[in-house]
């Protein structure tokens, strides 16, 4: 069968919008191995998500029928570090985005254990017109965000920025390299979609792009001469500046054009931050799978994305480039200024250091507040070294500048000006406080910021704005300040805190309202886990509270922040009260119940947390020699030897020992997951 014909005869109908409704598109893929085949609309840019251990491979068919080669969707794309930005693809593996040009079906199968697979299938506008490029004094031609028409209404937030660029990742984005001059600002425009509607981020991941044709494009927005965290390279975006080569770079050559304005723009974007492109660095990662949070590592100051992640990126020949291309970026725009740094502060002595490309004459000029000079040295050679006495300097701020002829000087501050009294984040954790001693609640957290050293008076007063209780007096230093209270003594109804700060004669205030209500307590589950199948083990789970006031009562079930059943509902009179739940016929799944109690006063809720769990659990024998045994889940594990029986509590899904000293002649066991299954029995003789 032709291939477009085995195409239309294997085409699957799949939920999802008509990319004629808007640039990206996504789709749920089924996950069954085998070779499937959809039918998208066009579109120019496709990016895969998938879960689980396994991979992904897929090829795409362009609108003239051609079907391109098999992808493997391993490599996964640069990654923001973890925290807010990637929170939304949680569990979720993410590849690169691929260029295929104007294209409309897609052929995938899975490999390996996939649990779900979605594409992001990406059109890109065509962007007409002439491109504009900024004027950077050093800098060469940059195609600005305005002039690849980057949508800056899609963008989430305000930029975060590092205390400097430290060093440079280059990167590929992968995809084709068939792509003419004019194409290349839409297939930026098009990662942008990618990155921020298909995967949830900010902003497109790179500082920078450049394509074949050595077109340089601004990326990530926030300035770029200013130190922008990026989402390119996962646990190192803090202090680096990530640079993509537009295309597929694993066994194709870099274009001429290409590598020279990659030379150019590492030679300017370093400079302008002092970083000797032959030097090495010293990072710490903010976590990803390869580097744990908190390791320092030592990296090349220009580095492939694959130094810090488990990546072929930027690929095979970009990357074997790199040491050639860092030596051709030290040699452009020489001379230069390296590493300053200022060591010691205002009050003692302030040493000021640096290195130079050659031996020139070099100055270091320290100015006041008003510009005045308060201090300079000059000296020649190689390196800077000079110090200042500032012993008897006043406390303030001051500026530094390390110049030398034809060199980018390096510029800073040093000292600080007195910072104004401020009071900010007064808060109440929780909002409604139940000191009914069911340690659910009982005492209020009340937390708070100084923007300086202050003495500080904390009170609670009531809705008459009497106050009821001083929680603290006395003198803070500035930063998080926190404190807990056990508001016991106090009758239930709504209170406020206020908190007044003073310093040099200026004082600052905050107040915040909270509650207090005893009405419910001790909401809890009888197990955590529980199994409604029938076989009378485990098929219910009780649920209990106590009422400590008349309220209208409400129990229900949630899946995620969606109910999905109501197991009681009525006016209730002071007292204990238990309740049991059979499952009514929901799957597998973990389930929130929340127990809700309205009184006179306002609605309290706690929440309980069960699971489903129909599924027998597995267990394996891996070394009878060594009693090593892998079971799928936690639970007890009961194991026979030579006719003797031993329970086992096992905390965790994975391998576990069994501590028999003996010779085992024969063994049993099974396991008893937290919802009660069994799992089917195992034996071994030696």
């Amino acid at each position: 069968m032709k291939p477009v014909l085995a195409a239309a005869a294997l085409a699957v109908a799949f939920p999802g919008t008509a990319l004629g409704a808007g640039l990206v598109q996504q789709r749920e893929l089924q996950p069954q191995a085998g070779r499937r085949v959809l039918a998208t609309g066009t579109y120019q840019l496709v990016g895969l998500h998938w879960r689980g251990t396994g991979v992904v491979r897929y090829r795409t068919r362009a609108l003239s029928g051609h079907w391109s080669r098999w992808r493997v969707s391993a490599d996964e794309d640069a990654l923001p570090n973890r925290g807010r930005e990637i929170r939304a693809l949680r569990g979720w593996r993410i590849g690169e985005p691929v260029w295929t040009g104007a294209s409309e079906w897609l052929e995938y199968r899975t490999v390996g254990r996939v649990t779900r697979v979605r594409a992001v299938l990406v059109r890109s506008p065509r962007v007409r017109g002439r491109l504009k490029r900024a004027e950077i004094a050093g800098a060469p031609p940059i195609v600005m965000r305005a002039g690849w028409r980057a949508d800056e209404s899609i963008r989430r937030g305000a930029p975060y920025y590092a205390d400097g660029i430290h060093l440079a990742f280059v990167h590929h984005t992968a995809g084709s390299n068939v792509y003419s001059k004019s194409q290349s600002a839409s297939i930026v425009r098009a990662i942008e979609l990618y990155h921020v509607q298909g995967n949830g981020w900010n902003d497109i991941g790179y500082n920078f792009l450049v394509d074949k044709y050595g077109q340089i494009f601004e990326g990530r927005y926030g300035g770029m001469t200013r130190p922008v965290v990026g989402a390119h390279s996962m646990g190192f975006n803090s202090g680096s500046v990530g640079v993509a080569l537009i295309g597929d770079y694993g066994s194709s050559a870099v274009t001429p054009a290409a590598r020279a304005a990659l030379v150019s723009l590492l030679a300017w974007r370093l400079d302008l931050a002092h970083a000797d492109p032959l030097s090495s660095v010293v990072r710490v990662s903010a976590g990803n799978p390869r580097h744990a949070a908190g390791r320092p590592v030592t990296l090349r100051t220009i580095s492939g994305h694959r130094d810090v992640y488990p990546t072929s990126c930027p690929g095979a020949s970009l990357y074997a480039e790199l040491p050639s291309l860092r030596t051709a970026v030290s040699r452009a725009g020489l001379p230069k200024l390296y590493a300053p740094a200022v060591t010691g502060k205002i009050g003692g002595s302030v040493r000021f250091t640096a290195r130079l490309s050659s031996t020139a004459q070099w100055t270091v000029t320290v100015r006041d507040a008003a510009g005045a000079t308060a201090a300079s040295g000059t000296g020649t050679g190689t390196r800077v070294d000079w110090t200042w006495d500032a012993s008897a300097a006043a406390a303030t701020r001051y500026t530094w500048a390390i110049t030398a002829p034809r060199m980018r000087a390096a510029t800073g501050s040093i000292g600080s000006t007195p910072v104004p009294l401020s009071l900010q984040q007064l808060r109440v954790t929780p909002t409604i406080v139940s000191p009914n001693g069911d340690d659910r609640g009982d005492d209020a957290k009340i937390g708070y910021r100084l923007s300086a050293a202050a003495a500080v008076t904390a009170t609670v007063q009531d809705a008459l704005g009497a106050t009821v209780a001083t929680l603290f007096s006395g003198e803070r230093i500035a930063g998080k300040q926190e404190l807990t209270w056990n508001p016991e003594a106090l009758n239930d109804g709504w209170y406020r805190v206020v908190v007044v700060a003073a310093s040099a004669g200026k004082q600052v205030q905050a107040a915040t309202r909270f509650w207090i209500d005893r009405t419910l307590a001790g909401g809890k589950a009888s197990r955590t886990a529980f199994s409604p199948n029938g076989d009378g083990i485990l098929d219910r789970v009780g649920v209990s509270f106590q009422l400590l006031n008349a309220a209208h009562v409400r129990v229900r079930v949630f899946r995620g922040s969606t109910a999905v059943g109501t197991l009681l509902e009525q006016d209730l009179q002071p007292g204990a009260r238990r309740l049991s739940w059979d499952g009514s016929g929901l799957p597998d799944g973990r389930y929130s119940i929340r127990i809700s109690a309205a009184d006179s006063l306002l609605e309290v809720t706690q929440a309980v947390s069960v699971t489903i769990d129909r599924r027998r659990p597995s267990l394996r024998l891996v070394s009878l020699q060594s009693r090593l045994f892998r079971v799928s889940e936690p639970g007890r594990v009961m194991v026979v030897v030579n006719g003797r029986r031993y329970w086992l509590g096992v905390r965790r899904a994975g391998p576990f020992h069994f501590a028999y000293r003996g010779t085992v002649h024969r063994l049993a066991a099974y396991a008893v997951d937290l919802a009660g299954n069994r799992s089917l029995t195992i034996s071994a003789r030696r």
